[in-house]
């Protein structure tokens, strides 16, 4: 098995980081699709944009714990109700 990468914002890393943010959502594309659905995981890597190699102070490390779909409203995805996977980040490592 391999880490699912997930690149970031700096606002969304430093949520997830102080733990107000339990998921990460990515929309229901091909793209996506393809890369979650009957995948399974070791673990979730969030990184603050992309970082350099060995550059541990804008990397996360979660246990792999799934996703659901889910719809919601937010100012990242427009102002219009989209289909998302929410990622589970509960459990860092």
């Amino acid at each position: 098995m391999t880490a699912l990468y997930l690149p970031v914002k700096r606002v969304y890393f430093d949520s997830i980081r102080i733990g107000t943010k339990g998921e990460e959502y990515r929309l229901v594309t091909p793209y996506w699709t393809k890369r979650l659905i009957g995948r399974e995981y070791h673990s979730v890597v969030i990184t603050m944009g992309y970082p350099k190699a060995g550059d541990m102070t804008r990397t996360m490390l979660f246990e792999w714990c799934g996703y659901r779909k889910t719809k919601l409203t937010h100012p990242h995805f427009g102002p219009d109700e989209v289909e998302v996977f929410a990622i589970d980040l509960s459990e860092r490592v």
